[in-house]
């Protein structure tokens, strides 16, 4: 895959655009007294197509029907997450091929070509016995399953979640379970980083040396790139969820003392993300309900 970001050449090219772009991304977000919003709407696919991809899990799939067009502009049509249709009674071979099938009739009812549905195996399941036996299941029905590593997977999440407008002024993280992965535009490359994910307590990682890692790979980030963070994955979902207001793409966290949990993997995503906002400074997080890394997979093939 190529690291250069695809269709970014010609949406920040005069001065107007480039104040417009600052001056929505300037989003204060000082306690849960104030509300904030982020005014961006990405560009709407024309005379787009269907695609479907799936994200093989340890414990269930994410998946994703999305319409692309021919300049990589997509829209989420339909989302289903966590589902663990394939893992739940199915002891042998043959079941865990007809949960198959009607979990791909499902995408192919809503209008998607059989050719067009993928499946990714993300970094944190590649070891998982139950996901090895349901890619070589996949295979017989002759799909080709992708495993991406944790670098590839900040790379997707990046060329999926950071809009073109804001290529030059915000970097992306992806907090899952098993890896944070926390990604930037350097030059012409994506620059990937891969740290402690939010289930880290269970391997009897501290707090203190999660928050210090954390904080060095974050201090890595060129200052220009400081502006905006867009988030994706299960512990800002959890943040974000508290306060969404309606239906909204993007909902800008509040600062992380103002979220109080007692659920333990919650309370390891707060941690990361408070060591990257001390770390770079900035003021803006914004989670991006419709993004997912493997739609990201998407838009390189």
């Amino acid at each position: 895959m190529s690291d250069s970001l695809s269709g970014n050449s010609n949406d920040v090219t005069t001065e107007t655009q480039d104040s417009k772009v600052e001056e929505e991304a300037k989003v204060s977000n000082p306690s849960s007294n104030i509300e904030s919003s982020f005014n961006f709407t990405p560009p709407a696919p024309v005379n787009g197509k269907l695609k479907g991809v799936v994200e093989l899990g340890a414990s269930g799939f994410n998946s994703f029907v999305v319409k692309i067009d021919d300049q990589k502009r997509w829209s989420l049509e339909k989302a289903e997450f966590g589902s663990s249709l394939v893992h739940e009674n199915m002891a042998t071979s043959t079941d865990i091929r007809e949960g198959l099938k009607n979990y791909i009739a499902g995408m192919l009812n809503y209008g998607v070509s059989g050719k067009d549905i993928h499946f990714v195996v993300s970094s944190g399941a590649a070891k998982s016995d139950q996901v090895s036996k349901i890619s070589a299941e996949l295979k017989k029905l002759g799909y080709v399953v992708n495993p991406v590593t944790p670098e590839k997977e900040g790379q997707l999440a990046l060329k999926c979640v950071l809009p073109d407008a804001y290529v030059n002024d915000a970097f992306i993280v992806d907090i899952g379970s098993s890896n944070t992965k926390i990604s930037w535009m350097q030059g012409d490359r994506i620059k990937s980083l891969e740290t402690y994910g939010s289930k880290y307590f269970q391997n009897g990682v501290t707090d203190g040396k999660v928050y210090d890692d954390v904080e060095s790979l974050a201090s890595q980030i060129p200052a220009d790139r400081r502006l905006v963070c867009f988030m994706i994955g299960g512990a800002p979902f959890d943040l974000a969820k508290t306060h969404r207001n309606g239906k909204e793409r993007y909902t800008v966290l509040k600062v992380p003392d103002d979220y109080q949990t007692e659920e333990a993997k919650t309370k390891a995503g707060i941690n990361i993300y408070r060591a990257l906002r001390d770390a770079t400074g900035c003021d803006t997080f914004v989670f991006d309900w419709d993004s997912n890394f493997t739609i990201g997979f998407l838009l390189t093939i």
